[in-house]
């Protein structure tokens, strides 16, 4: 009898350690078909050249990691199979980004989501923000937060001084990202708009 129950308890730590190892976010195994996203005017990964061609210097825009077996990536791309959008905590985000550069890192998401999948995120802010954060086809993760992307509690990318952002979808592959300002307040002078 101990002879059974020490062959049983060794086959459970055999299982154990092979589901660790498998299942470890830190050690993932990406899906099938994903990729890094090229930048669409280099074909390389990331978006630092891309930013020259903006008029944007280099240094000033982090590279957004579309990578699915960097371990943010995989965060993202394991709450997306279990169906949710991991938001992070209801704060406002650190004003060390210029808000243009940030609506501009969003925007270039946004258009690396639509050459991925021929056409750009639609719908609410907290569907775009969904799909942006790995709830797609392919489990990508497009949203970076060294870019200056944040997502507030209901799941909702938001500007430099917390508030939600506005999306308006002008065509399959033109949509304007919206910032309320430093006011706050929607659709007065001071907001700041990129498309």
């Amino acid at each position: 009898m101990k002879k059974i129950l020490g062959v049983i308890l060794v086959l459970l730590a055999v299982a154990a350690l092979w589901f660790l190892h498998h299942f470890n976010p830190k050690n993932p195994v990406p899906p099938s078909g994903s990729a890094a996203i090229p930048s669409p005017s280099t074909g390389q990964p990331g978006n630092s050249a891309s930013s020259a061609s903006q008029g944007l210097p280099a240094s000033a825009v982090p590279a957004i990691d579309a990578n699915p077996a960097s371990e943010p990536a995989a965060a993202s791309n394991l709450a997306a199979r279990a169906g949710a959008v991991q938001p992070e905590a209801e704060t406002v985000p650190p004003l060390d980004m210029p808000p243009e550069i940030v609506l501009q890192n969003v925007r270039r998401a946004i258009t690396q989501y639509g050459a991925t999948f021929g056409g750009n995120p639609v719908g609410t802010n907290p569907e775009i923000t969904a799909a942006l954060a790995g709830h797609n086809p392919k489990q990508i993760n497009f949203i970076s937060p060294e870019a200056g992307m944040h997502i507030n509690n209901s799941g909702e990318l938001v500007d430099t001084w917390g508030t939600p952002l506005f999306f308006h979808q002008l065509s399959g592959s033109d949509t304007e990202v919206r910032s309320a300002g430093p006011d706050r307040k929607m659709w007065t002078p001071d907001d700041l708009a990129t498309r």
